[in-house]
């Protein structure tokens, strides 16, 4: 006869887990090997961003920061294309002839009176289509994207254009000018004429990208201020007058300081512009930028040296535009 034999089970704990065994202490090696991660973890979080960022200055180092330096003791030499390796100080009479140069100072009237051409319509027309186009528009976001587009065109592309639409004896504008009794004008020849001219191209190239950035500085001011004023019995015109210009001043600050630099680097227009096709900028120079003085030395002239004195000229008349900038902000800052 068979006999059952009954096993008594280990006793269970309450929660239905079974006792196991308690965890053993960790070792020296895994200590060691935690505190390699934790210290590996901390250089991580400590650098890397640094390592992120890294591309960028080393290629600032080496196409910004080291040309502009090279630059600079260039100008204290005299450098020829043709040896470029053969430097002879010179010190400072590379500076002292640009400034006893009359071409020198006659593309420097050109540049300003260029800029001031471009930059003051430029600014004015983009003021009044943000302006537009702040106000709710059906396909409101096509227009904006036209804005951009003249922006994102070839500047040789727009440059031919042009050239073409300015033509002494068949371009359009002188076609058009025809028809109101005026007769036909040498764009390209003349110097005012010329210089409107290729003030046009920058005009149409900058409007509607300094339209864009007026248009989001106008949609970040707060609506409270135009119903408080339409509340006071305040119009359009006083709200654009009244709350848009006065909340606008450090953008528009901001336009005018890079409308001046790029001004005092217009380069493409004027060069294309010329029916010579050469950096002369007419053939009188009558629409000669530093820009393109600067190009006529070092590749043309292949003066190297005198060239490098202009590209530092034209930098620190960028670093006095920043000085204005920043005294100008300053005390726009501390009026309001």
């Amino acid at each position: 006869m068979a006999t059952r034999h009954n096993t008594a089970a280990p006793p269970v704990k309450e929660g239905g887990a079974a006792p196991g065994r308690p965890p053993a202490e960790a070792t020296e090696a895994e200590k060691r090997h935690r505190a390699r991660l934790s210290r590996r973890w901390q250089r991580d979080i400590r650098w890397s961003p640094y390592a992120f960022v890294s591309p960028f200055f080393l290629l600032f180092l080496a196409f910004g920061l080291f040309p502009l330096i090279y630059t600079g003791w260039a100008s204290l030499h005299q450098v020829e294309m043709t040896a470029p390796t053969d430097m002879t100080w010179v010190g400072l009479r590379n500076y002292t002839r640009i400034f006893d140069d009359d071409f020198f100072w006659n593309a420097a009237k050109n540049t300003l009176t260029i800029g001031i051409i471009s930059t003051v319509p430029q600014l004015l027309m983009a003021m009044g289509l943000a302006h537009i186009l702040n106000y709710r528009l059906r396909a409101s976001t096509f227009y904006r994207v036209a804005m951009l587009a003249p922006y994102a065109t070839s500047i040789a592309a727009a440059s031919l254009v042009f050239v073409l639409l300015f033509g002494r004896d068949y371009g359009m504008i002188n076609w058009a000018l025809h028809f109101v009794g005026i007769d036909a004008v040498d764009w390209q020849n003349d110097k005012w004429p010329s210089q409107i001219a290729v003030s046009s191209i920058i005009i149409w190239r900058w409007t509607g990208y300094n339209a864009l950035i007026y248009l989001a500085a106008m949609q970040a001011i707060p609506s409270d201020l135009y119903e408080s004023a339409a509340l006071d019995g305040a119009n359009r015109w006083q709200q654009f007058f009244h709350v848009t210009l006065p909340s606008l001043r450090p953008t528009i600050l901001f336009t005018v300081v890079v409308s001046t630099i790029g001004a005092s680097q217009v380069f493409g227009e004027p060069l294309l512009f010329d029916a010579n096709k050469g950096a002369s900028g007419g053939a009188e120079h009558q629409f000669q930028t530093l820009g393109l003085y600067l190009y006529e030395q070092g590749w043309v002239n292949q003066h190297l040296g005198r060239a490098s004195a202009i590209a530092w000229t034209m930098f620190l008349i960028l670093i006095v535009v920043g000085i204005v900038n920043y005294v100008i902000s300053r005390r726009l800052r501390a009026s309001s």
